[in-house]
């Protein structure tokens, strides 16, 4: 009764935070830091660091008060609401008690979010796409994404659930899911070619859909790997999502080739100009299609892109996430469980999206199950895989993990030629990789660890 109680309490508080939203202002902004501070964060330290931080940007006039501003005023009211409401009170706020649940019944903690690739099919073919050697044949049913989706949210508080493929787009039956899950807050990874003002439209009235657009960089470089016109496309969808007010980003894989050009202001001045609130970067990897290590950025442009993207973040009005170079402010890799996992459209339980293989099969067990395996679990145990958190990955920084948990626990590889990343020329330049990588990165660490002798977290939250 106490719990329900304060529960109300608490929900009250968050609708007035809600009612505050359009009437945007500096001063707006730090009371919403003060009020989210007093229902959310009393049990959770880290959370109550990240608001506190949060708030000290915002009194230092920070461009994430622009970020801020364009979700009060660039969103639909019904988008904005759903953002809120999902991501905010559904995954930080009310997943809370389950995840609590969940670790002192099983002895760890849930993930945060889940990604799920339900389809592999797609209306392009882009060269060195990390899924291409995936079946196209085969989608995973409908009634078992549901089944996955409300495990998560009953069982262990999800309410975070990324959607990938293949193009997610070509999948109809999730609109479904979308509708159905409303209380769960969905980022999709796209193409973007797909999104046209009628997509656009259905997307505004869900509210609850963020679709991220993958892009090369500029036109000349989208085209060359994905196809002639789809640049164009991209740009269109953007407008589209614009106009109907919903919340969208860019998606980008850092490859040696296009190194300079994503790491470029005017390319990330152009994405903010087009309404971007979200930019990830992702490096290249060899896996799927004919692995080709020569896509890999070196270890010396990796290194750029984290000074780039520290640049933005002090400079520019737009969230920005680099998962590897991030390593550092989340304590490593996230995969096996500890923060992620993925599910492909054969309902293999793979560690990351990344790493192709499997031993639990989704269509056999439950996720809760599959979490449990002595795969996983040894991955957890192992994590982080290094002490440098700028070299957190099992497969391009630490690929001796990747190789002994394949080998130990007999994990199978979920595609034709996912092993050879395990092997042969593949695994010598890997191992060559990291080894750079873990040198031209020490004294950054170093440098890292020194700065975070003080307790306050640095990062725009």
């Amino acid at each position: 009764m106490v719990n329900r109680i304060k529960q109300f309490v608490a929900e009250q508080a968050i609708k007035n935070i809600i009612r505050l939203l359009p009437r945007f202002s500096k001063n707006t902004l730090i009371k919403l830091t003060y009020l989210a501070e007093r229902v959310m964060t009393k049990e959770d330290p880290v959370v109550l660091k990240a608001i506190r931080e949060t708030r000290k940007y915002f009194l230092e006039n920070h461009p994430s008060i622009e970020i801020a501003r364009k979700v009060f005023t660039q969103l639909s009211p019904h988008c904005r609401r759903k953002f809120v409401e999902n991501l905010f009170i559904n995954a930080m706020f009310k997943g809370v008690d389950k995840a609590k649940e969940f670790k002192e019944e099983y002895g760890f903690e849930p993930p945060w979010f889940l990604v799920l690739s339900p389809t592999m099919r797609c209306n392009l073919n882009c060269l060195g796409c990390s899924t291409r050697k995936y079946s196209k044949s085969e989608d995973l049913d409908i009634e078992i994404v549901d089944r996955i989706l409300t495990e998560a949210k009953q069982k262990m508080g999800i309410h975070f659930i990324v959607t990938q493929g293949g193009e997610m787009f070509v999948y109809e039956d999730m609109w479904k899911l979308y509708q159905k899950h409303n209380d769960v807050y969905f980022q999709v990874y796209t193409n973007g070619t797909l999104i046209d003002k009628e997509a656009a439209r259905r997307l505004a009235e869900l509210g609850n859909v963020a679709p991220i657009i993958s892009l090369e960089g500029f036109k000349e470089q989208t085209d060359a790997r994905r196809g002639k016109g789809v640049f164009d496309k991209c740009m269109q969808a953007m407008d589209n999502l614009k106009e109907e007010g919903v919340l969208f980003g860019a998606s980008i894989t850092h490859t040696r080739v296009n190194s300079d050009i994503v790491t470029s202001l005017d390319f990330m001045d152009m994405l903010i100009s087009k309404g971007a609130f979200i930019v990830w970067y992702f490096q290249f990897l060899p896996i799927g299609k004919d692995p080709d290590v020569n896509l890999m950025p070196t270890p010396l442009q990796r290194q750029r892109l984290r000074n780039f993207v520290e640049e933005v973040r002090a400079t520019r009005p737009i969230f920005i996430g680099d998962f590897w170079n991030d390593g550092p402010f989340v304590g490593g890799c996230i995969a096996a469980g500890r923060r992620y996992v993925h599910i492909n459209h054969k309902g293999d339980v793979e560690p990351c999206a990344f790493v192709h293989f499997a031993v639990d099969n989704i269509r056999e067990k439950s996720l809760i199950e599959a979490l449990q395996s002595d795969f996983f679990k040894f991955l957890r145990s192992k994590q982080p895989f290094a002490e440098n958190l700028y070299a957190p990955c099992m497969i391009i920084d630490n690929p001796y993990i990747l190789r002994e948990a394949v080998k130990n626990f007999k994990a199978y590889p979920t595609h034709e030629g996912a092993e050879k990343v395990l092997e042969g020329e593949v695994a010598q330049h890997l191992d060559r990789y990291s080894s750079e990588l873990k040198e031209l990165t020490k004294s950054a660490w170093e440098e890292w660890k020194a700065s975070r002798e003080s307790p306050e977290i640095s990062q725009p939250v």
